[in-house]
């Protein structure tokens, strides 16, 4: 009776500390990739005539896969970002890194806003424009292991994936964000106001978003959740050799697991508004707004996908949502090439029938690849390669295939055979790991162990009950 009277009073607190947890999670998420699809958005309609413009006005084709290329290049430097950032947060202390990240990943998407273009300063605008892209990229690095280890280590065994997709729903809440803000800029001014200065309205408003993070940041640092975090971080980051020597594989399949829903994932994010615009001749708005119906449908699929992983396991719900994509990743083109908005519509929100399941599950999936000591490292190395491998030059690779051979659908035959290697991956994790033992309680004893001087730091990381 005392056990289950002691149990009912600490479920409130741990109610309540999970949906902190949960909350801080998914803001950064939302708050980094709302970032990087307003530039993903923008190299799908501006970037190429404002800042390559002699290769625009030469090879028009040609120029937009530069600015396609140009977003995929940030990817190449999220792993250093991340190593870099993990190095500096443990010697000078988490609170820094996370406001330094912070600021540089929002002012460099403002910095986007204010430079001039090729017309004003010449060669100088396209160098500029990749340098501070890569400075979002470097910024970004090793923020979704972190999120995505708190939110699967605070859940209950049975709930690790729906826990573990709130991280992961970020991501199509911050294209919700970009897309509508985007959609609203088109449609209440003319195509040469925009082309002017509209453009530049959602990359300065990211100074808000900076203001906004590091308040909701400021808060978790002041509570155990940002000592969780830390503590998290200095038990389970291994050097990139040793977590290769020991964990090569893991660290391969997690990468492949993640790059097809990545690579299709872009396309939803930037292609297909750039391809409805530029190819078919559908209205801009048009094709924002197919994009924004797409994004909901990503949110909820991906939702829905966390849930799945729970009930029937992670790695089948990874495999439907793999098996959607291969089937449907050729068709979608020939409703695409209706240029009918329903059409065009349907199809994107069928893709994300896919995307859903081969999402929601990853953050928990990944958890129980890796074990506690090298969790943290394996987790963020396997995402940024992933997303290099993926989704950074999907829309360049589209765009390429499209210019070579002029037939949309072979861009639907790359993704469908990038998904059949996520989902070979996929299928070699063996089902074991599955709802195994993190190991969070043995990890925070064995760094205990050797860093006794982290007492402090683990008794403010244990939750009210004791547990983790």
């Amino acid at each position: 009776m005392a056990d289950s009277q002691t149990a009912a009073a600490a479920r409130p607190r741990r109610s309540a500390e999970e949906r902190k947890v949960l909350a801080g999670t998914l803001v950064g998420t939302t708050i980094e990739w709302y970032d990087f699809f307003i530039y993903a958005q923008a190299a799908a309609f501006v970037l190429a005539p404002l800042f390559f413009a002699p290769l625009a006005a030469e090879n028009a084709p040609l120029a937009q896969v530069v600015s396609w290329a140009s977003l995929g290049i940030s990817f190449l430097f999220r792993p250093l970002g991340a190593i870099i950032a993990g190095h500096l947060g443990d010697k000078y202390g988490r609170k820094m890194i996370l406001v330094l990240t912070l600021v540089g990943m929002g002012g460099a998407t403002a910095l986007i806003g204010m430079l001039p273009t090729h017309a004003v300063i010449g060669v100088w605008a396209p160098i500029l424009l990749i340098f501070l892209r890569i400075v979002q990229g470097f910024s970004a690095g090793g923020e979704w292991g972190g999120a995505a280890l708190m939110s699967v280590e605070h859940a209950p065994r049975n709930l690790r994936s729906t826990f573990g997709s709130y991280p992961q729903i970020g991501v199509p809440i911050g294209m919700l964000l970009a897309t509508a803000f985007m959609t609203l800029l088109t449609s209440s001014m003319s195509e040469e106001a925009f082309m002017a200065w509209g453009w530049r309205i959602p990359f300065l408003s990211s100074v808000v978003l900076i203001l906004v993070g590091y308040l909701i940041r400021r808060a978790v640092d002041e509570s155990p959740v940002f000592k969780e975090m830390q503590l998290r971080k200095k038990e389970s980051a291994a050097p990139l050799g040793v977590l290769l020597k020991s964990h090569k594989k893991n660290v391969i399949l997690a990468a492949l697991i993640f790059a097809a829903n990545n690579a299709a994932g872009y396309l939803v994010i930037a292609f297909f508004a750039s391809y409805g615009a530029n190819v078919l001749g559908m209205s801009r708005e048009s094709t924002l707004v197919a994009s924004f119906i797409g994004g909901l449908g990503w949110l909820a699929f991906t939702m829905l996908g966390g849930r799945l992983g729970d009930r029937i396991g992670k790695i089948r719900t990874f495999q439907i949502g793999y098996g959607i994509i291969i089937l449907w990743a050729i068709p979608m083109w020939f409703l695409l090439d209706t240029a009918s908005l329903p059409l065009f519509t349907l199809a994107i929100v069928i893709l994300t029938i896919g995307l859903g399941p081969s999402y929601g599950p990853q953050s928990a999936l990944y958890a129980e690849m890796f074990p506690a000591n090298v969790r943290y490292s394996g987790v963020s190395i396997g995402y940024a390669f992933g997303s290099i491998i993926g989704g950074a030059f999907a829309p360049m690779i589209a765009q390429l295939l499209l210019n070579r051979t002029g037939a949309s659908w072979t861009i639907g035959v790359y993704i469908a055979a990038l998904a059949i290697v996520s989902f070979v991956a996929v299928s070699l994790v063996p089902k074991s790991v599955e709802g195994s033992d993190l190991h969070v309680d043995e990890a925070h004893r064995e760094h205990l162990a050797a860093h006794p001087e982290d007492a402090p730091l683990v008794e403010k990381a244990v939750r009210p009950d004791g547990s983790h």
